[in-house]
């Protein structure tokens, strides 16, 4: 049994692959020892999983099964038995020791006006229906404190973040009524600029944030809820940073200064998140990780590394985007490889109170800052009437 499991070990080590070489610095010459390592350092990993919840800031399961055809709808799919078109499903779930999950109710930036919002019920709805239908592994989580309850019960904590302004139809009624049902972020922009925001992937129009988008933020801190900017563009980031009374996030973005990509975040923002107190989930879309768009795990503890020791070890976090892109990095491959890029971190020699922190210990730092200026905010001040024609003209 010793000797099979050295040669399992010795299997995984060969898909890990640092930026000189493999993951230990040879090739496929790899000695048992070094593979008996590499089990340790998975053993570890996994260890610090059951101590903390990891939080991911964003998966797309729930427009994978809107954009599928009739043999993913929910009622019909079963994802409690293995589903290998799809990045995620219960048993990779678990074996990822995926403590809580920002599950995207994503819509395209095409669907505007009350479509949009139709759309983005219709995403929030299916949430609801998975905790629903799983109660034994998902239950939905609104606050910090659920998800570290949900978590110590040994289920996934499922919140919901809305990707994209366009969603609320340029209304802060709609922002509040999606609230109340779950959503616990928004992300300002998608692909495209909104009226009151700029994208980080389309053309400039406001230089950053309008005074309605600046509006938007108030009335998501008073809230609590978190703001999201990644898709965003610098100008945005910055003005949402001075605007913010609460920590922002960024739920699925790399490090520009690793791979100048208009959707990463620039070195001055990494730095800003210091005083904001806000978190980079570095996310695993290829294209995002390397200017050549094939990634390894190792690209993604790059992005880790990186924004670690420009912002510090407590802005650091995951976003994955599984279900929501078509490729994906060797050796994170769908929702069960957390464990992989754990075991990465402590071969890099990451402090393991570095590593909780990054799992999941600073995303509820964040929320629970979130909510301590929600409280004091909602004492001070009653929800926000303005319109966007009032305020941009």
């Amino acid at each position: 049994m010793r000797a099979l499991a050295v040669l399992l070990a010795f299997a995984v080590a060969m898909t890990w692959r640092a930026d000189a070489g493999t993951a230990f610095g040879g090739s496929y010459g790899e000695s048992a020892s070094q593979a008996e390592q590499a089990g340790d350092l998975l053993a570890r990993a996994r260890t610090l999983h059951k101590q903390v919840p990891l939080i991911d800031g964003h998966n797309d399961y729930p427009w994978a099964l809107r954009e599928a055809n009739a043999e993913r709808d929910l009622n019909k799919l079963d994802i409690r038995i293995p589903q290998p078109k799809l990045h995620t499903d219960i048993p990779r779930l678990r074996a990822g020791g995926v403590g809580g999950q920002f599950w995207s109710v994503y819509i395209p930036a095409d669907m505007q006006g009350p479509i949009a919002v139709r759309a983005t019920l219709e995403q929030i709805d299916i949430v609801h229906r998975m905790v629903r239908k799983y109660p034994d592994t998902f239950e939905l989580a609104r606050t910090a404190a659920d998800v570290e309850r949900i978590f110590k019960a040994g289920r996934i904590a499922s919140l919901i973040g809305m990707e994209g302004g366009h969603s609320i139809d340029n209304s802060l009624a709609t922002l509040r009524m999606f609230h109340a049902a779950g959503a616990r972020y928004m992300t300002l922009t998608h692909s495209t600029n909104v009226r009151w925001a700029d994208s980080g992937t389309d053309k400039p129009k406001l230089g950053g944030l309008s005074k309605f988008g600046e509006e938007v933020v108030r009335e998501m801190n008073r809230l609590g809820m978190l703001v999201d900017l990644s898709h965003t563009s610098p100008e945005t980031m910055l003005d949402a940073i001075r605007v913010s009374e609460a920590p922002v996030i960024f739920s699925h973005s790399d490090a520009r200064g690793l791979n100048d990509h208009g959707r990463n975040v620039p070195d001055d923002v990494l730095k800003q998140l210091r005083a904001n107190g806000g978190i980079v989930m570095v996310t695993f879309v290829p294209g995002f990780l390397t200017p050549t768009g094939k990634a390894t795990l190792a690209d993604a503890a790059n992005h880790m590394d990186y924004v670690r020791k420009v912002a510090g070890a407590d802005y650091v976090g995951i976003g994955s985007d599984f279900d929501g892109i078509q490729s994906v990095p060797v050796g994170l491959e769908d929702v069960s490889k957390y464990p992989a890029l754990t075991a990465e971190l402590l071969r890099r020699g990451w402090p393991e109170e570095d590593i909780r922190k990054a799992l999941g210990l600073n995303v509820l730092r964040v929320m629970r800052r979130a909510e301590e200026v929600a409280t004091r905010l909602q004492k001070e001040r009653e929800p926000s009437t303005s319109t966007i024609e009032q305020l941009d003209r």
